[in-house]
């Protein structure tokens, strides 16, 4: 059975940066890439990032282009979102999912094509 383990949140001042970590045990067949989601109190769980297994290509929400960077370290069976430049916005609890829906057949952040789905951890950015 396959699971995800997330880390690395914490507490941050505006402008700060944070690397979390999503750590996969066990094998799922139908496994298209990882997703970083996240979600604020009160608000729908946001997709904010994917990387395919295959090729390793990346995609954002317009809301952390340029500022968050999705990586994987195969040997590690470890995906990466490093986190610069944070905002309060950026506050919320920070989820990783296998994709296991193919890239390109349905919205790119439809968190149904993703399961299963990690615990989270808690990203606070405040002064």
């Amino acid at each position: 059975q396959v699971q995800l383990v997330e880390s690395g949140g914490g507490l941050v001042q505006p402008g700060g940066s944070l690397r979390l970590s999503c750590t996969i045990s066990g094998h799922k067949a139908d496994n298209f890439g990882i997703g970083w989601f996240r979600q604020a109190p009160g608000k729908a769980r946001e997709g904010i990032a994917t990387i395919k297994n295959r090729g390793g290509s990346t995609d954002y929400a317009d809301s952390v282009k340029g500022r968050f960077t999705i990586s994987a370290d195969n040997t590690k069976n470890t995906v990466y979102l490093q986190m610069n430049n944070l905002k309060a916005e950026d506050t919320g609890r920070y989820f990783c999912a296998i994709r296991d829906v193919p890239f390109g057949m349905t919205a790119r952040f439809h968190p149904a094509d993703f399961r299963p789905w990690g615990q989270g951890t808690q990203v606070t950015v405040s002064s």
